[in-house]
């Protein structure tokens, strides 16, 4: 893998990780309970954004 690529993963996942902890700190701070219902949208964010990033970048890296 290209540095750059890696640092786009980097920055991306520290975007990401950041954003989810403002959410949860937000549900803490409004004492909203943490359910698996309030960690879903977290979790499909997450496949969402890095599922393609792969696929683009690390699958088709390793076919070449």
């Amino acid at each position: 893998m290209k540095v750059s690529v890696i640092i786009r993963f980097t920055i991306i996942g520290l975007l990401w990780l950041g954003i989810c902890a403002v959410l949860i700190v937000r549900m803490v701070a409004t004492n909203t309970p943490i359910t698996l219902l309030s960690l879903f949208p977290i979790l499909a964010s997450g496949v969402i954004v890095f599922v393609p990033l792969y696929k683009k970048y690390v699958r088709n890296d390793r076919k070449k």
